[in-house]
């Protein structure tokens, strides 16, 4: 088991210009330990001054060296960078569980796994190429040029601290932009000790900076602040609108990742033995607090009860306890206030009638009794209308709805305002390419749940959000495209009409 330190009392320092700094208030925020329930560290509170600091930085660096530096040179900086992660990763991995409650496992892998992006986008750096164009006008030469938008406000959530960051941090790099990252006031320790590395690598100053404070307080004004030219954001939905909505005011470029109501499709003809854990994995590992989350398990009505009495029987072997000890399966809830919003749902699905065949408790367990714990829980003859089946929890909480056939699977699958992840389990070859055509899913998985990649492009339909992240598109969200036009045949055009 992972040593627990312990509590600590050194104050943090954001990053802003390449130096480590306070807010300007001096002021400070405690951040907790999920499991303990208790402050662990002290955070600056930024306020607006701090972050129209952090974006003159930024404005400034991109207009400087960062802007004239090779495509190639980026790129080398961004893989000395990862190198210094991998270096790091432990570490890093031991904070974000300290600071978000998430198993130690999960962290050390993606804290391992975090270097890949920086590897393949500072790989793609040199590799932004625009394009000539044969142009219909005699005598002319026109090419296109794909350039940075420059300063990029980067707002991350709370429930994979560091990997979320990365999946906009590293693209928005490599093409040649400049960052303002605010990550969420839940987790912001383990984003100050990754700011130290920047500057290791090589960065300039002003590249990367990081302003901590919550986002009542911040969040506006760094959406709205004028040097900003793009907004990436993952968060709630209801989060996630308003943000759209301020930068809107000053026409943008946004994408959001947002939240999500995915189905976990289980057919008669699945592999029960991967099914069951499938369905499992899918909603309580990160104790449900993943947007890609399967929080609707959608099961043939021929085997529902079978698939139901196995999945309550395999989920009761949970391992609920402290997410620094790699035997832990079920960590707490990350935030106080999530956990009260938890407990809330449950309270209502049982007010709707849904029946309760698991959890729904905080643990009788005295060993974490000061943690923010919930009991994974599992509701059965769940209703598509029910809030439970329409509204994301984000917590270890499982509706299970049956269905009759393929037609109804989709049709409950789609019914939802969101449209981030399905999965769905059947050796049906036939049916593993047909459905997922049809659902409105922005990553679907066939046999399999939860996987993410560099490589592969990620993104919501409908109200779960808009743009990529990930694969070659993703950088292609952080530039905007010229075109040139050279008169080559010195021609003397009509001057009151166009060429």
């Amino acid at each position: 088991m992972t040593t627990r330190p312990p509590l600590a009392t050194e104050k943090l320092s954001m990053l802003i210009d390449g130096r480590s700094v306070a807010a300007q208030s001096g002021d400070f925020f405690e951040s907790f330990d999920p499991f303990t329930g208790k402050a662990w560290a002290l955070v600056p509170r930024a306020g607006v001054a701090d972050v129209d600091a952090a974006v003159h930085a930024a404005a400034t660096a991109f207009r400087g060296e960062w802007r004239t530096m090779t495509a190639s040179a980026r790129g080398q900086i961004m893989m000395r960078f990862a190198d210094l992660v991998a270096e790091e990763a432990e570490k890093l991995a031991v904070l974000e569980t300290r600071d978000n409650g998430k198993l130690i496992n999960e962290m050390r892998m993606q804290c391992k796994y975090i270097p890949q992006w920086f590897r393949f986008f500072g790989g793609l750096a040199d590799k932004i190429e625009g394009r000539v164009i044969p142009i219909d006008k005699p005598g002319v030469f026109n090419y296109t040029r794909r350039e940075p938008l420059g300063v990029v406000a980067a707002i991350t959530p709370w429930n994979s601290p560091l990997m979320l960051a990365t999946w906009k941090l590293a693209p928005a790099l490599a093409a040649g932009n400049t960052i303002v990252w605010k990550p969420s006031e839940f987790s912001s320790v383990s984003a100050l000790f990754f700011g130290l590395l920047f500057e290791k690598a090589g960065f300039p100053k002003g590249v990367v900076n990081i302003v901590t404070g919550f986002g009542n307080e911040i969040g506006d004004c760094l959406v709205t602040h004028p040097d900003v030219a793009k907004v990436a954001f993952t968060g709630g939905d209801a989060t996630g609108r308003r943000v759209y909505q301020s930068a809107a005011g000053g026409l943008k470029k946004v994408t959001l990742e947002l939240g999500g109501k995915s189905a976990n499709i289980v057919f008669a003809d699945a592999k029960m033995e991967a099914a069951i854990p499938g369905l499992v994995s899918g909603i309580f590992a990160a104790t449900g607090q993943t947007c890609i989350a399967g929080s609707r398990a959608l099961v043939q009505r021929s085997v529902y009860d079978e698939v139901t009495e196995k999945l309550v029987a395999f989920a009761k072997t949970a391992r609920i306890g402290d997410p620094l000890d790699p035997e832990t399966q079920v960590g707490p809830i990350t935030t106080l206030p999530q956990r009260a919003k938890v407990l809330d749902y449950i309270g209502v699905a049982n007010a709707e009638g849904a029946a309760q065949l698991l959890g729904g408790r905080i643990p009788d367990d005295a060993s974490i009794a000061d943690g923010w714990f919930v009991e994974p829980t599992i509701f059965g003859n769940v209703k598509q209308s029910m809030r439970i089946a329409q509204e994301e929890v984000f917590g270890p909480v499982l509706s299970v709805i049956p269905f009759e056939d393929e037609d109804e699977a989709v049709a409950i699958a789609n019914d939802t305002i969101y449209g981030l992840a399905a999965g769905m389990w059947t050796q049906d070859l036939g049916r593993a390419i047909r459905l997922p055509e049809r659902l409105e899913a922005g990553s679907v998985w066939v046999n399999m749940y939860r996987a993410t990649s560099y490589l592969s492009p990620f993104g919501g339909y409908k109200q779960s959000g808009i743009g990529r992240e990930n694969g070659q598109t993703a950088i292609y969200e952080y530039l905007q495209e010229k075109s040139i036009w050279i008169d080559a045949g010195n021609s003397i055009p009509a001057p009151f009409v166009q060429r």
